[in-house]
């Protein structure tokens, strides 16, 4: 189901609480939800939504690809860039990295770990950011 983007800095401020098997209709909302805002975004945390778990979706190419409770385990090759959230209006710098790794699980629980680069970890660190309570 389609939902309403919180803009609430205090609620995004908040460190997400890890989710669980039984958070799974989370991940169709996100993947409903950045699907109805593709032209303005390309990833997108359960905070995003009014959902504090440790849940993101991340546009890669044609899929929504969900990263349940996702943790950068390697950074490499720092950069800064400028970048906007549907959450928040306007641009913000902010400090990323070229290549990272991440440990995560799919929607059915699978454990992974991942590297990714490019525009794609760019993405995840945002996201990320979220799950943390971080606010660009």
């Amino acid at each position: 189901m389609i939902k309403q983007i919180m803009h609430d800095p205090t609620f995004l401020s908040q460190k997400a609480v890890p989710a669980t098997k039984m958070d799974a209709g989370v991940i169709a909302d996100l993947r409903d939800t950045l699907k109805a805002n593709e032209a303005n975004c390309v990833g997108m945390a359960a905070n995003m939504i009014g959902v504090n778990k440790r849940i993101i979706v991340c546009q890669m190419g044609a899929l929504a690809i969900p990263l349940v409770n996702p943790v950068i385990t390697k950074k490499a090759g720092e950069f800064t860039t400028e970048e906007g959230c549907l959450s928040l209006s306007g641009e913000r710098s902010t400090k990323r990295y070229k290549t990272i790794e991440v440990s995560y699980r799919d929607q059915n629980f699978g454990a992974h770990k991942q590297e990714f680069s490019g525009f794609i970890a760019q993405i995840i660190q945002h996201e990320v950011d979220h799950c943390e309570g971080v606010l660009i």
